[in-house]
């Protein structure tokens, strides 16, 4: 079926349930009485990480793959997009691991895992760095003792990846002042002097470091391989349509091997990605990049570990563990990866 090019639209939790009502849990199931599967609404971050989702919907692969999809950019939490994607608003989303997700599989929610979406590297550039503010005399993990430090919120993995870098230099969490301080705000929080480190992301750490405002303090190391986000359906939508969903994921995949093979450098791709991101391509080109897996193959010993971190926490509604694999398909992923292997030879 033919592919319309649309606009991404910022949604908010409210008005995505009410615009995208028609097109969900309402919609025909016939997909307009032709037998296919009614379009995909996908929910993304407007970040590098969800590179191959561009590249399959503007050069056409999920197109090829035989899906109609809609991608819509985000405004919220990942929390919203569980929401959203549990009650059918949204057909799927990317989303971090974190304490949203795993309450929520414990629940009982209407979601099913798919596929991982990215993850630190094993080395290289930090893709999500632990920051110093530039006048804060601070020039090691160690120095932060006694600090306040900008977390994101206490249930994601900008609050992990912060106990991850103060576990480098023997300190914890309990050991530092913490500080609700939003990656746009981050900047301010620290010239300000709100905060004297921070979790920060790409492209905003970039910038800062470029500014002079800020400085790392740590190689890739201490989160290197952590798993950050996870390709979640409607449980719903995946029951009726598991074709549309190995489809679906066969064209991210597809687009995921193009950019491991050297697509990152393909000035048509830089393009694309620059539009979605909204970036620069001089500035994208010069940002440290997460991972995107063209296998989808999630580390499930490092998603337990993140899930222990906010039991320890008390971020969690539940008492034992919420079995997150059992909702992971692991039997649509592998036919995804034949079917990529197919769409890309």
């Amino acid at each position: 079926m033919a592919i319309s090019r649309r606009s991404s639209v910022t949604i908010s939790l409210v008005a995505a349930a009410g615009i995208l009502a028609g097109c969900a849990g309402g919609s025909d199931p016939s997909g307009g009485g032709d037998g296919a599967a009614p379009q995909i609404s996908f929910l993304y971050s407007p970040y590098a990480d969800y590179a191959p989702f561009f590249l399959a919907e503007d050069k056409g692969y999920f197109e090829e793959a035989g899906v109609d999809v809609e991608l819509l950019a985000k405004g919220g939490t990942s929390g919203e997009t569980y929401q959203l994607v549990s009650t059918n608003n949204v057909t799927a989303g990317g989303a971090t691991w974190g304490a949203g997700l795993f309450n929520a599989t414990e629940a009982g929610a209407s979601l099913s895992v798919i596929a991982s979406v990215s993850r630190v590297p094993e080395s290289g550039p930090n893709p999500a760095p632990f920051v110093v503010a530039a006048d804060s005399g601070i020039t090691s993990i160690e120095q932060v003792a006694g600090s306040r430090v900008g977390i994101p919120g206490d249930g994601g993995f900008g609050i992990y990846s912060v106990a991850k870098a103060l576990e480098a230099g023997g300190l914890t969490l309990d050991d530092v002042e913490l500080v609700n301080v939003g990656p746009p705000e981050t900047g301010p929080a620290l010239v300000g002097g709100s905060v004297d480190a921070a979790w920060s992301i790409e492209p905003i750490s970039s910038s800062l470091e470029s500014e002079g405002i800020a400085s790392e303090i740590l190689p890739i190391d201490y989160h290197a391989g952590t798993e950050l986000g996870a390709l979640v359906f409607s449980t719903e939508y995946v029951d009726e349509h598991p074709d549309a969903v190995v489809a679906f994921t066969a064209a991210y995949l597809r687009a995921a091997a193009e950019l491991e093979a050297g697509g990152w450098d393909d000035p048509a791709n830089q393009e694309i990605i620059a539009r979605y991101t909204e970036l620069p391509v001089e500035t994208l080109t010069s940002l440290a990049l997460t991972e995107q897996d063209p296998t989808g193959e999630i580390d499930w010993e490092d998603v337990h570990a993140q899930e222990q971190f906010f039991r320890d926490r008390g971020t969690l509604e539940y008492e034992g563990e919420a079995d997150v694999e059992s909702i992971f398909r692991a039997d649509l992923l592998e036919q995804a990866r034949e079917r990529a292997a197919e769409l890309g030879s």
